[in-house]
C-alpha cells in the first residue's frame, strides 16, 4: 500500500452550495494554533457540520475538508484542560485521536505568557492520561532554547524534573531545539529576549541530562526533524503523527488497517520506532527530517492566544490574541481571520 491523495467527495456548505472536498483518513489539529485549548467548542460545531474550510496560508487557496473518513485526530496542545470535557463527543462518533501535549518549563523567563501555570499543566497532563491512557499522550518539550540567563545545564534540570513527575503518565517525549526563523527572530527581538545559539557543547550537556531523564523515568526520548543523528545518547528520529502508533492504538479499526493495508496485533513492549508502515506514507509536504505520516492539517496561522514569545505561526502577539479573541467566538467554517 502507499498514499497518493486523499480521497474527494462532495458536502453541503453552510450557505446551502455543494463543494467539492477532500476527505483525508487523519486530521492534524494543528501544527498552526491550540485548536484544545481556544477551539474546542468550534471543532464539535465543525464535526457536527461534517467540514472545514482551511485557507492555505502561502497562496490564499482555500479547500473543503470533509470528517467524512476521519478516523483518527491528532490534537496539538499546549492547554487540553477546556477540550476535556468534550472528549465524549468525540467518542461517541467512534474517532480515535491521541495528543500532543507540549510541557516547557519557561516561567521564569515569561516566554510562554498565556499558558497555566507548570504545576496546572502537569496535573491536567495527569488527568487526561489517567483518562486515555498514557500511549496517547505524548509528551514534548519543544522548543530547546537557551538565553542570557538560562543556560544547558539549567535548562537539563528542569526538564529532568518535569520527566520525574510524568513518568508513568507517558511513554514518549519530544524534544527539537528552536529554528530561528524570521518571524521566530522578530518576536524575541520585539520582546527583548537575547537568545544564545546552541554551540556542540551546550547541545551536548542537555542531550546528556534528557538521556539520562530517560533511563531514570522510563520515558522514550525522541526527535523532531532533526537532521543530526543523536543515537549515541539513545535520541532516535520521532514521528510525531506516528503511522506506527497509530496502528498499534488504533489498527482495530478497519479503516485505520485498510488505509496502512497492514494488520497486526501490536505487543505493548513493541516500540514505536518500529518501521512497519515504511516510507510511502510520509508527509511529503513537512521538512526533509521530518518522520510524520500523511495527515491534513486544519489550523490557521495568527490565531493562538498563548502569545508564547518564539512563537513560529504568529507574527505578532497583539494580531494573534486579537484574532482568537474573534475567531473563538464564530461559528463559521474557517479558522481564519483575514
Amino acid at each position: 500500500m502507499s498514499y497518493k491523495s486523499w480521497p474527494k467527495g462532495t458536502i453541503t456548505a453552510d450557505n446551502g452550495e455543494t463543494q467539492t472536498a477532500i476527505a483525508p483518513l487523519i486530521i492534524s489539529a494543528s501544527r498552526s494554533t491550540d485548536i484544545p485549548a481556544f477551539y474546542g467548542q468550534w471543532f464539535l460545531n465543525r464535526l457536527n457540520a461534517g467540514y472545514v474550510k482551511w485557507i492555505n496560508p502561502w497562496s490564499g487557496k482555500s479547500t473543503y475538508v470533509s470528517f467524512e473518513n476521519t478516523r483518527v485526530i491528532v490534537f496539538w496542545t499546549k492547554n487540553p484542560a477546556p477540550l476535556i470535557p468534550l472528549l465524549h463527543e468525540i467518542d461517541k462518533r467512534k474517532i480515535n485521536y491521541y495528543f500532543q501535549f507540549t510541557v516547557n518549563d519557561y516561567e521564569t523567563e515569561k516566554l510562554e505568557p498565556g499558558i497555566p501555570p507548570l504545576d496546572e499543566r502537569l496535573e491536567t497532563f495527569a488527568r487526561l492520561s489517567d483518562m486515555i491512557g498514557p500511549a496517547r499522550v505524548l509528551w514534548r518539550f519543544d522548543p530547546l532554547l537557551l538565553t542570557d540567563a538560562l543556560g544547558p545545564e539549567e535548562l537539563g534540570m528542569r526538564i529532568c524534573r518535569i520527566g520525574k513527575t510524568l513518568g508513568r503518565k507517558t511513554g514518549r517525549c519530544t524534544i527539537s531545539f528552536i529554528a530561528c526563523y524570521k518571524k521566530v527572530a522578530s518576536n524575541l527581538a520585539r520582546s527583548g529576549i537575547r537568545m544564545r545559539i546552541w554551540d556542540a557543547e551546550s547541545r551536548s550537556v542537555v542531550l546528556k541530562a534528557i538521556a539520562g531523564m530517560s533511563r531514570e523515568s522510563g520515558i522514550s526520548c525522541v526527535s523532531c526533524a532533526d537532521e543530526n543523528d543523536r543515537s549515541v545518547v539513545g535520541i532516535l528520529p520521532g514521528r510525531c503523527i506516528d503511522g506506527n502508533l497509530i496502528i498499534r492504538e488504533f489498527g482495530h479499526d478497519e479503516k485505520v488497517s485498510d488505509f496502512f493495508g497492514y494488520v497486526r496485533t501490536y505487543p505493548s513492549a513493541v516500540d514505536h520506532q518500529e518501521d512497519s508502515i515504511g516510507k510511502d506514507f510520509k508527509d511529503r509536504g513537512q521538512r526533509r527530517a521530518c518522520g510524520c505520516c500523511v495527515s491534513k492539517d486544519i489550523g490557521s496561522y495568527n490565531t493562538c492566544g498563548h502569545q508564547c514569545v518564539y512563537c513560529y505561526a504568529n507574527s505578532s502577539p497583539e494580531r494573534a490574541f486579537g484574532n482568537c479573541r474573534k475567531v473563538s467566538n464564530s461559528a463559521g467554517s474557517i479558522l481564519s481571520v483575514k
